[in-house]
């Protein structure tokens, strides 16, 4: 991924809470959540629902890592999403990236 294009605005955003998210994305997407995960964490970027526990944390020798993200979740084999949390982890900020 050294060639990886990101695309990002840098904004912070704060987490979608479970009431916000379509109830049919909630069953389809998420029926595998506990109640206290499907209250808060969720994202909504690009026309796509996702949530905290979509994403992987980054290893330490990620090309990502050093553009200090946290986490990534591959839409396709050469593409998806990289999440930097806020320090207090109440908001993110998300990026597409592709090769």
């Amino acid at each position: 991924m050294s060639n990886a294009t990101i695309v990002t605005d840098h904004k912070w955003k704060q987490f979608k809470y479970g009431y916000e998210v379509p109830k049919k994305v909630l069953a389809d997407q998420y029926e595998h959540l506990d109640d206290a995960e499907s209250q808060d964490g969720f994202i909504y970027s690009n026309r796509r629902w996702l949530h905290t526990s979509d994403f992987m944390r980054i290893s330490e020798h990620s090309p990502f890592r050093v553009l200090n993200y946290d986490g990534y979740f591959n839409d396709t084999a050469f593409s998806g999403y990289l999440i930097k949390l806020s320090p207090d982890g109440e908001g993110y900020q998300i990026a597409y990236f592709y090769s």
